[in-house]
């Protein structure tokens, strides 16, 4: 495995980028963040490009990056009001998407530097002890996230945590995907299909009502291979809230097996990535908040709907709707997830 300086945080530490790498596909991480900081594939002709967005600096991924790349945690996604009940005690987190938590607050796993336990030319471990209060989540939680290039083609993310105290866990990757290349353009012609019958609505900040709605004559019905922008303007409350997709699907089939849980074909490079996951439910994300202030390694800024993501995880808000599937840890138990993505060429 290759391994250079990346850069040095605002704290003096230094932070090293590993590179991947199996047949055609070469895949870069740093340790601040655990993030992906480039997935590089070639198109039908031959063209190799970075497929998901990123930043040049360790400065941008610490003060302005929207989670690109980054492992979200302690709690990915939203948490209504900062707060949540466990056991019958009442824990507040800080506000950093008022008036809710998201991603595990404002210095949550994606702004901490990660361990390496191991590595090698197709498999990089990453690991950190989240301490007994930070960002106000109870319990010693000792994370581990395994990125692997297992067989050609695929990028493989293994995730597995073990806690001494009774808490709450939601981990996932949030790489913003544009198959035809980062700083390319808008990613509304690519061609998506999500493997779920029904979704999570939201209120007006984006929290879950905690009813899970079908998705058959709404926009957010892929079923079938759908163009991302083809129904993104649409009226629907629900795309009015969030300014386009940003929702969770309940993903078919049953959670703890390794199932297909959404696809995306870019027809002018031909790449196509498909999604498997262990995790109950998918965040279909399309970039709606990126505003043209951001500057990718291409030199070209991102606006709003130049990336698009599918993040596998648990349900947003999970320890304030019963209903939703657990997202609980308690000590003698151990979280572990897997996630997979295939890039072919079609």
């Amino acid at each position: 495995m290759r391994s250079e300086k990346f850069g040095t945080t605002r704290e003096g530490e230094t932070v090293t980028r590993h590179t991947l790498v199996r047949d055609g596909l070469r895949v870069q991480v740093i340790d601040y963040g655990a993030v992906v900081t480039a997935i590089e594939i070639p198109d039908r002709d031959g063209r190799v490009a970075n497929v998901v967005l990123a930043l040049d600096t360790v400065e941008g991924y610490e003060t302005v990056s929207p989670h690109f790349g980054a492992i979200a945690g302690r709690f990915a996604n939203r948490i209504a009001n900062g707060r949540f009940t466990l056991d019958g005690k009442t824990y507040a987190l800080p506000i950093n998407a008022p008036p809710n938590t998201m991603h595990g607050g404002p210095h949550g796993f994606a702004k901490r530097l990660w361990q390496v336990a191991d590595a090698d030319e197709t498999r990089l471990v990453l690991r950190r002890r989240s301490p007994d209060g930070e960002e106000g989540f109870p319990g010693n939680l000792d994370v581990e996230v395994v990125y692997g290039l297992p067989e050609a083609g695929m990028l493989r993310i293994d995730y597995r945590a073990v806690t001494d105290r009774p808490t709450v866990l939601n981990l996932t990757n949030h790489s913003y995907f544009n198959l035809a290349g980062e700083g390319t353009g808008d990613v509304m012609d690519h061609v998506v299909a999500v493997f779920a019958d029904a979704y999570a609505p939201t209120d007006t900040t984006q929290i879950p009502t905690g009813v899970l709605a079908p998705v058959a004559n709404t926009p957010f019905d892929f079923r079938e291979p759908t163009i991302l922008g083809a129904r993104i303007r649409e009226g629907h409350e629900q795309i009015v809230l969030a300014g386009g997709y940003d929702h969770a699907f309940a993903l078919r089939g049953p959670a703890g097996t390794l199932r297909p849980a959404a696809s995306c074909h870019c027809p002018a490079s031909g790449r196509r990535i498909e999604v498997a996951t262990t995790q109950p439910a998918l965040q279909l994300y399309s970039g709606n908040n990126l505003d043209g202030a951001l500057v990718g390694p291409s030199g070209r800024t991102y606006r709003s709907g130049d990336g698009v993501c599918f993040e596998t995880q648990g349900f947003p808000d999970a320890p304030n709707h019963p209903n939703f599937p657990s997202a609980v840890l308690r000590p003698g138990e151990t979280f572990a997830s897997t996630t997979t993505y295939r890039f072919s060429v079609v």
